[in-house]
């Protein structure tokens, strides 16, 4: 089946992850990539406890993500990509990964970032991410649960310069 979906998502695993991601891509197997998660046991058993049984969770570190995701593209389920930020988007493209388009999610508010779009809050170094990412070929979609309707996250990004 491969990778169904690449999501931005500071939140990684939560409830419209589980609870509206997943069913709408009838995702089994599910592969979060995050250095700070993926170090973290209590972090990794919460996430654990999140899943139903009947859904594979791998959680990876950035440098081993290229190779989690080559097994997520030869899975004979549908794989739910889950990374905290543009930053590790584009360093997986740069490490040779290569997707059509990735849904930005949730980015929740912080001090100094700038609101756009329905549930995205970015930083400088966000949007430069996210431009690289756009001119790497890729789409970006914006949208938090599967029902709403898509942003296109690079036209958001031309309307606030």
């Amino acid at each position: 089946m491969a990778l169904a979906l690449l999501r931005i998502d500071d939140r990684l695993i939560h409830g419209q992850v589980v609870e509206g991601w997943m069913p709408a891509l009838k995702a089994r197997r599910v592969v979060v990539i995050s250095d700070e998660a993926a170090g973290d046991p209590t972090q990794t058993a919460l996430m654990r406890m999140c899943m139903p049984e009947t859904v594979a969770l791998e959680i990876c570190s950035l440098a081993d993500a290229p190779a989690a995701l080559s097994r997520a593209a030869a899975a004979p389920e549908n794989v739910l990509a889950l990374v905290p930020g543009p930053a590790e988007v584009l360093s997986l493209l740069r490490a040779g990964v290569r997707v059509e388009s990735v849904n930005v999610g949730g980015l929740h508010y912080a001090a100094g970032r700038m609101q756009l779009g329905k549930a995205m809050f970015l930083s400088e170094a966000d949007i430069r991410a996210l431009r690289d990412i756009a001119g790497a070929g890729v789409r970006l979609e914006g949208r938090a649960v599967p029902s709403d309707t898509p942003e296109d996250v690079s036209a958001l990004i031309r309307e606030k310069d």
